[in-house]
């Protein structure tokens, strides 16, 4: 061992064991090595590929302009807050006060750890179904607390329910994790297994963390039904951080803005951490997200009925491929069955990358529900996915065949 690999062993060695015990992000690695190569097609990346609503982008060059390039309050701009307790109002029928229950976060990111933070001390227990986000795990641990995660399954159209929860709530569970609509699944949650949930809830004393970001990203008979926020529930609202943001529905994923809704309490533990980490949302940004409420709501239902139409494409062809794909009824992502190829869902990943320039995410780095399936994003545009479709149906024959001539 070198002198320079001796100290840089001892100085991670030395580093806080919260930061050394969570691996990194199981998503960038595939597209670290797509950017080295050509002609690959991303079915990876869970951004949209739309450009941020015009109303939003030509507010905020306008707030540049003006000389707005100073903090806000530390809670977000006034008049944001008051339009996200509006909408959240005439969508939802949940009701925050704008001047107490809203916080304006560095996207929703922010918004989760912020949360886990104020909500759970070390030992605490965070209930987490999976498949889910990445992120969620990591900001429990990074808030001392102890991951439980709790398995979910295509048979149950990847929800959770209260019957699934209730064998892993201890005396020192805290928290309930949730993400609906689901990434990486597509899910999404039933009201009347939400309800079910709600008295779980309920009865063990339990708070909720609940990501909706992909709220307004739904399709079929979600999209008939409307999206169940959670804090709508009977029992919830004071039992629930709800966070939402601007990030995929509306496109604005470079602008970083979310927010987190809460009782008051909690919302001021979590605004007093706000204050020391980030001080506030960038200013921009919070322009932008006040515009893009106000003006750019034709944007997102146009950008929706794009992503239904793709997500119809890739199914089909997903399916036509010989590959069992569970319908997603939001977000937009696909989680397709990769076991019959015989191939792990790493392996899938990688050969398909390497043999035909088709990136997407092995499931398992979602949990390990995962397993056996891949993560594919239709945030990209139909002719992509048309081609990505076609190179996973030679690929998924390909690989059928060396199985059957070995046979």
């Amino acid at each position: 061992m070198t002198d320079r690999s001796a100290l840089l062993s001892s100085l991670e060695a030395r580093l806080a064991t919260r930061v050394r015990v969570v691996p990194p992000s199981g998503i960038r690695r595939f597209f670290e090595i797509a950017a080295t190569m050509e002609d690959v097609i991303s079915l990876g990346i869970g951004e949209p590929d739309f450009v941020s609503p015009p109303a939003a982008i030509e507010a905020a060059i306008a707030s540049l302009r003006a000389g707005q390039t100073g903090y806000t309050a530390n809670a977000g701009l006034m008049e944001l807050r008051e339009a996200i307790a509006e909408e959240l109002a005439r969508r939802y029928g949940v009701h925050y006060d704008p001047a107490r229950e809203i916080l304006v976060t560095v996207g929703v990111a922010e918004g989760i750890q912020l949360a886990m933070l104020a909500l759970v001390e070390p030992g605490d227990e965070v209930l987490i179904p999976e498949p889910c986000f990445v992120s969620y795990g990591p900001t429990a641990v990074f808030a001392g607390g102890r991951v439980v995660y709790v398995p979910t399954s295509v048979e149950n159209d990847f929800q959770v329910t209260a019957a699934d929860l209730e064998p892993y709530i201890t005396p020192r569970t805290k928290v309930l994790m949730i993400g609906y609509p689901n990434n990486p699944t597509g899910a999404v949650l039933r009201r009347r297994t939400m309800e079910e949930i709600g008295e779980l809830v309920v009865k063990h004393d339990l708070f909720v963390i609940s990501d909706e970001i992909y709220d307004r990203l739904i399709y079929g008979r979600a999209y008939e039904e409307g999206h169940v926020c959670v804090p709508s529930i009977p029992g919830l609202r004071e039992r629930t951080v709800l966070l939402g943001g601007f990030s995929k529905d509306y496109a604005m994923t470079g602008w970083r803005i979310g927010y987190a809704c809460a009782p008051e309490p909690i919302l001021k533990a979590m605004y007093k951490l706000h204050q020391y980490i980030v001080m506030s949302a960038p200013t921009m940004g919070q322009v932008a997200a006040l515009a893009a409420l106000r003006e750019a709501q034709d944007d997102v239902e146009r950008m929706r009925r794009a992503y239904d139409e793709r997500r119809r494409v890739i199914v089909d062809g997903l399916r036509a491929a010989g590959l069992p794909t569970f319908e997603p009824e939001g977000a937009f992502y696909c989680f397709p069955d990769v076991r019959p190829t015989g191939l792990s869902s790493e392996e899938f990943a990688q050969r398909l990358l390497q043999e035909e320039r088709v990136a997407v995410v092995p499931g398992d780095a979602f949990g390990p529900s995962g397993a056996g399936y891949v993560r594919c994003s239709y945030a990209t545009s139909l002719e992509n996915i048309r081609e990505a479709v076609r190179r996973i149906q030679r690929f998924v024959a390909r690989v059928k065949e060396e199985r059957r001539v070995e046979t």
